[in-house]
């Protein structure tokens, strides 16, 4: 049960109340982490039928079949690019692997959703599966167990515009109820909050990188960070807020500091005026740029997945390109070469793979990279010769080698519903027993060794018998890495003495053990000096035209930034193999792959209503899809 892979948690928008308010709107992020399901029988006979090396030189080659490697390689073949896409494992989808047994149950070994982005509905209309997208009940609410109690998170009831804000606000399970009667913060928690967030707080150092728990620490208090970011840092990067860099992890959040300071009467940096001002400014945006009219209705991150999992999405891409055609299985890469070509402007990359034939070659214009960072190894050094040493070098600031990535289990339990505590829930949500929710989280203050608990049969329809609620719980990660030496009876004890403290009655059933995967290499972790270190790999980068090296320890964690960057990659790799004709007066001498001026978003100054008036600072972007709010 045990794969070395990549591994994506999933996680969404946590809200505490007015002083946290603003915060988590930014932090409605859905990560995922697993991978697709075809036969190993009918992908042995797709590699039977592949031949020797091919002598035909393709446009580009996409290394990595996970969902950002399989989205790009979409895009670049519905733009007509000569494309080809190479996997070391079985199957195409990477982190994605959803699966249906006899009894009802459907599961999934990794992401268990998304939070929705125009992209990814974008591209279920693209491959006619935007008929099996659902999404869930946008009133139920996140919850967090504290004190032996689960306490509700700020949700509105799913209205629109103006109405959903209000709902939000002064709805049942709204910020002012939160603020007034929510158990989950003290009074001198939510005051604290309360003062970073409406007054001021102290200014970022000048000196140092901050870590999440510094940064939260120093603008909303200590309890707001153990009580409500410390369990999400958990549910997203599976990390350790106390290495975890703010600026490289959370960087949206981060930003709004920036907004908040960019207000001219907003000396002491309150944050709660830059998340309105960021809001005012979305809302325009969105407007600007609304979804297709022809694609499904959805709503900005709202929880959604399709039918029959998420392995949905790549197994469409699969019977698109068709597999032993644009996408070949159990191909790993052991050596990239530059080589001299009469027919094309610049060098041709000459790859090479182990396969299941022997060893076979591909000639490509470009590359683009989507391995994770500890599976790269040597095979960059002949073409970019930084490359081992950014990958495998000492964190000195945190004493790691490289880009760490910890393990993680993701185990899938049923229950009876009646095992369940019958007690009812705050704010008129109902009885336990209905799991009227997203999920659970768990403070590391509550001593729980599972991180959270997502209540997978509540979110969308189909995934249990009506007798059973299913949950998929993660648990290990930085700060429980003995995880990975544990036997799949043992870590399968944890979860169920987690699902007893929380959920249960005292004398429910042994679980039934739907799935389990223990992913020993899964989520990237942005740690302090992540940044730096970016900033070395694109500089390497640059010099080698034609080669990009990409992954989710660089454009983000979360499925929609998988999804996104496979569009955005692909507006790239086109521009460098189409660069449009310059007049001799504009030649530079910026690299040749550079995307055009229309894919760079350029700092641009914000009208802004006049309560929120700024001191003539622009709006900084980056090219990072990580950053997408979601709101």
């Amino acid at each position: 049960m045990r794969t070395n892979t990549l591994h994506q948690t999933t996680s969404r928008l946590f809200r505490t109340d007015c002083a946290v308010l603003v915060l988590l709107t930014t932090l409605q992020i859905v990560v995922g982490f697993a991978p697709t399901s075809f036969t190993s029988s009918a992908t042995s006979r797709l590699l039977a039928s592949e031949k020797g090396s091919s002598e035909d030189t393709f446009d580009c080659l996409v290394l990595g079949g996970g969902i950002s490697g399989s989205t790009l390689a979409h895009n670049l073949n519905r733009s007509g690019v000569k494309v080809v896409l190479a996997e070391a494992r079985d199957y195409l989808g990477g982190n994605v692997k959803s699966h249906r047994d006899e009894e009802g149950f459907l599961w999934e070994e990794g992401p268990n959703s998304f939070a929705t982005q125009p992209s990814i509905v974008r591209i279920a209309y693209e491959l006619g599966i935007d008929d099996q997208l659902v999404f869930a009940d946008e009133s139920l609410p996140p919850w967090v167990n504290h004190n032996g109690k689960l306490h509700p998170l700020p949700k509105g009831k799913g209205g629109k515009g103006p109405k959903g804000q209000i709902e939000l606000v002064f709805g049942p399970n709204g910020v002012l109820k939160f603020a007034l009667l929510g158990e989950l913060l003290s009074w001198p928690g939510k005051i604290r909050a309360g003062i970073g967030a409406f007054i001021g707080h102290a200014p970022p150092p000048s000196d140092k990188e901050e870590t999440i728990r510094e940064w939260v620490t120093r603008i909303l208090g200590e309890e707001v960070f153990l009580r409500c970011i410390d369990p999400f840092v958990s549910g997203v990067y599976a990390g350790n807020p106390e290495t975890l860099s703010m600026k490289a992890a959370l960087p949206k959040i981060a930003r709004i500091e920036e907004i908040s300071y960019s207000i001219g009467w907003n000396v002491f940096g309150a944050i709660f005026y830059g998340g309105l001002k960021r809001q005012v400014e979305l809302t325009k945006e969105r407007k600007a740029d609304p979804p297709a009219p022809e694609w499904p209705e959805f709503e900005y991150g709202n929880p959604g997945s399709f039918r029959e999992g998420l392995s949905t999405l790549p197994n469409a891409i699969a019977a698109e390109l068709g597999i032993g055609d644009k996408i070949k299985l159990q191909w790993k890469v052991t050596k990239i070469e530059k080589k001299s070509s009469a027919d094309w402007k610049g060098n041709i990359y000459e790859t090479t793979f182990d396969t299941p034939n022997g060893p076979q070659t591909i000639k490509a214009k470009s590359i683009v990279s989507t391995i994770p960072a500890h599976s790269i190894g040597d095979v960059l050094e002949p073409v970019m010769p930084e490359s081992k040493d950014i990958f495998e070098r000492v964190r000195k600031e945190i004493g790691r080698l490289g880009i760490y990535y910890p393990p993680v289990a993701a185990v899938t339990v049923a229950y009876p519903k009646k095992s369940f505590k019958d007690v009812e829930l705050p704010n008129g949500f109902g009885n336990l027993q209905d799991l009227p929710g997203f999920g659970s989280l768990n403070p590391r203050t509550e001593g729980v060794r599972t991180l959270g608990t997502l209540w997978s049969s509540s979110l969308f329809p189909g995934r249990a018998p009506p007798d059973y609620n299913l949950l998929l719980n993660y648990i290990g990660g930085s700060r429980d890495i003995r995880i990975a030496k544990l036997s799949d009876e043992e870590i399968i004890d944890f979860v169920d003495k987690g699902c007893r403290d929380v959920l249960l009655k005292e004398d429910a059933p042994k679980p039934k053990v739907i799935g389990m995967k223990v992913w020993p290499t899964a989520i990237p972790q942005y740690e302090l000096g992540h940044l730096p270190l970016m900033k070395e790999l694109e500089a390497a980068e640059a010099k080698v035209p034609g080669l990009w090296v990409c992954g989710n320890y660089r454009t983000g964690v979360a499925f929609p930034d998988c999804v996104t960057f496979g569009y955005e990659q692909a507006k790239v790799v086109q521009h460098f193999l189409n660069p449009p004709k310059q007049n001799n007066q504009s030649e530079t001498s910026s690299r040749s792959d550079d995307p055009p001026k229309s894919l760079v978003q350029t700092p641009t100054e914000k009208k802004v209503p006049f309560f929120l008036s700024e001191k003539s600072v622009v709006d900084k972007t980056t090219a990072n899809s990580r950053e997408e709010v979601l709101v």
